[in-house]
């Protein structure tokens, strides 16, 4: 694989600076447009100690406009990095729309490592480069261009390069003793890069390796992949190469008709006012303690709270936070993108919410406005919600993988108890301010929310992490089957 990056290639320097300048001015337009289309580009290297990856980087910040470039380099996790899923610090770097971002140790480099120090097999290694498969093509769906640089060069050659570096005064300090050590360790680099190489270069996130023994050589190979990828993916040849089977509409179902999880629940069940108090303080005193104990064990807990407007979520909320410690929760509240985070993928600001280990992270709404109201008010395509279903399970077991305790609500509701919550809100001062035309509006379309909430049930509720449904019609009783369902969730997991 590596060989044809091992051919000694050079270029002189009237053709370098003549290539050079036309690359430069292209890269320039093509930033241009970048930020006219709106989309990222995210351009990521990797490779042979001394090849070259932190130079190529710095003249490309030279090359190109450095306000619109983001440069990322990554060593071993921080303590507040090791508290969150591995990939939430790769999503908290990404560029937005119009803006390059250069990676540099990044997702590969430590399943590239594990593998040559033997802390993993292959099969694990394999199951590792699946989560970065699946990530990269989550980006690449979202409209990225995505260009990957195996930066080479051959066992003598880097030997060299190393030799080199250490005798120039100014680039000494790139050499140390962890680099010789690597180059003793070269064929098993090499060979488990090739792996990871001939596994993760897809259509949408490809590999180019680029010889990096000649300085000019490599910078013009950079420039003009990276050149060729923004171009594909302005002339629309980076788009995903199938879409997602369409979700059936309800007049397409055979039959004409449609059996739909909410209508399996029960909504007359009550609980007299008389016990409510008394299994509500048990409720908050247990998952105080329970609270406490995985704060010690540094075991964090989302809650997700989806439901109809009026369907009681604020109220289920107000009995949980009072068993907690105000310094180890958030309430986040999940309103329409602001323009920042349009200029991302949808999942980005959730990713970046995400807390610290052992605190409790309480959703009121979430990412699942994807495949709710984005679908139903058409603020999404079609593709873009009906794949939402695998990106969402793909976050949600990287949270549950992680050991995060992730309980996920429905509140449900009768179309006519939410019609009376309406009008006792417009009556009521304090609760007035919640009551805007547009929850009236949405009540015209209960039927497709019904069935977009079907759908979503069906498809993310997992193993890993089920959906609660909670029968809401009577508020008492909801309240003490979302605690209750808190209080187990947490058992399980401290068990």
């Amino acid at each position: 694989m590596f060989k044809t990056a091992e051919l000694g290639q050079k270029v002189g320097k009237k053709e370098y600076h003549e290539r050079a300048t036309q690359i430069r001015e292209a890269l320039l337009e093509a930033q241009v447009r970048v930020r006219e289309v709106g989309f990222p580009v995210i351009l990521l290297f990797a490779g042979v100690d001394g090849a070259g990856k932190g130079e190529t980087t710095n003249l490309l910040n030279e090359w190109m406009d450095p306000r619109w470039i983001l440069t990322r380099a990554y060593a071993e996790p921080s303590e507040e990095e090791r508290e969150r899923p591995e990939f939430w610090r790769y999503w908290r770097d990404l560029p937005g729309n119009g803006e390059l971002g250069i990676f540099l140790s990044a997702w590969y480099s430590r399943p590239l490592l594990d593998r040559v120090y033997g802390e993993i097999s292959e099969s694990q290694l394999d199951e590792r480069l699946t989560r970065i498969l699946s990530f990269e093509r989550t980006l690449a769906d979202s409209g990225a261009a995505i260009l990957k640089c195996w930066m080479h060069l051959g066992r003598e050659p880097q030997k060299k390069r190393l030799q080199s570096l250490e005798k120039d005064p100014l680039q000494s300090w790139r050499v140390t003793k962890q680099d010789w050590k690597h180059w003793k360790m070269y064929e098993d680099f090499v060979s488990a890069a090739g792996h990871i190489i001939a596994r993760t270069s897809t259509e949408h996130a490809p590999w180019a390796i680029i010889e990096g023994a000649d300085r000019r050589f490599r910078s013009l190979e950079v420039g003009t992949k990276l050149l060729e990828a923004i171009e594909r993916r302005l002339a629309g040849s980076a788009q995903p190469a199938g879409e997602p089977a369409p979700v059936p509409a309800p007049d397409s179902v055979a039959g004409g008709s449609r059996i739909l999880v909410l209508s399996s629940l029960d909504l007359t069940k009550q609980l007299p006012k008389k016990d409510y108090s008394k299994k509500r303080d048990e409720l908050q005193a247990r998952l105080n303690l329970l609270h406490r104990k995985a704060r010690d064990r540094k075991i964090s807990a989302a809650l997700v709270f989806e439901g109809w407007d009026a369907a009681g979520k604020g109220g289920a909320i107000r009995r949980i936070t009072p068993a907690l410690d105000a310094r180890d929760y958030r309430v986040i509240q999940i309103a329409a993108p602001s323009d920042e985070e349009k200029a991302y993928h949808y999942l980005w600001r959730f990713w970046r919410h995400l807390s610290r280990a052992g605190r409790f992270m309480i959703f009121d709404r979430s990412w699942y406005g994807r495949v709710l109201v984005e679908r139903v008010e058409r603020f999404a395509t079609d593709v873009e919600w009906q794949r939402a279903y695998k990106e969402i399970n793909d976050f949600e077991q990287q949270l549950v993988e992680y050991g995060i305790v992730l309980v996920k609500f429905w509140l449900h509701i009768s179309p006519e108890e939410q019609s009376r919550r309406f009008q006792a809100r417009a009556k009521i001062p304090f609760k007035r301010w919640k009551l805007n035309a547009e929850d009236w509006r949405n009540r015209e379309k209960w039927g497709r929310y019904e069935m977009a909430v079907h759908d979503m049930i069906e498809r993310t509720s997992t193993p890993f992490a089920p959906w609660v449904l909670v029968e809401a019609e009577d508020k008492r009783y909801a309240r003490v089957k979302v605690l209750s369902s808190v209080c187990e969730s947490l058992e399980r997991a401290l068990a």
